[in-house]
């Protein structure tokens, strides 16, 4: 399988595969066209308060890594979501694309390692 994160304000590269962004909101300064995405699971992203909460503060991030995994889990619309990820990280790369400065400390880091454990 290979589904990996990659910050969408870097530059578009042909290895990127699928690109499916996995914010909730839109990318300030960031146009359509200059994206380049092929999807975009608004439904995936953690939910509207705990994105609020979490704010990026590293602080927080632990805290943050539970109750998103813990969407994660129980919310069907991001289950579904994760599968269809899933299935078409079988056949080819996909590239889950965020607008967080930081590489880890992001919940498109959390959702990857989901991913991974549960087809570990």
């Amino acid at each position: 399988m290979s589904v990996r994160i990659k910050r969408i304000y870097e530059s578009v590269q042909r290895s990127d595969g699928r690109r499916i962004l996995v914010d909730r909101i839109w990318p300030r300064g960031m146009s359509k066209e200059r994206a380049r995405i092929d999807d975009w699971m608004k439904s995936v992203a953690p939910g509207p308060e705990l994105r609020k909460w979490f704010t990026h503060e590293p602080a927080k991030f632990a805290h943050f890594q539970e109750a998103y995994q813990k969407e994660l889990f129980e919310d069907e619309e991001k289950q579904r979501s994760v599968d269809q990820i899933i299935q078409l990280g079988r056949t080819q790369t996909v590239t889950l694309l965020y607008a967080a400065k930081s590489p880890t400390c992001n919940h498109a880091w959390v959702l990857l390692q989901f991913i991974h454990t549960i087809k570990a």
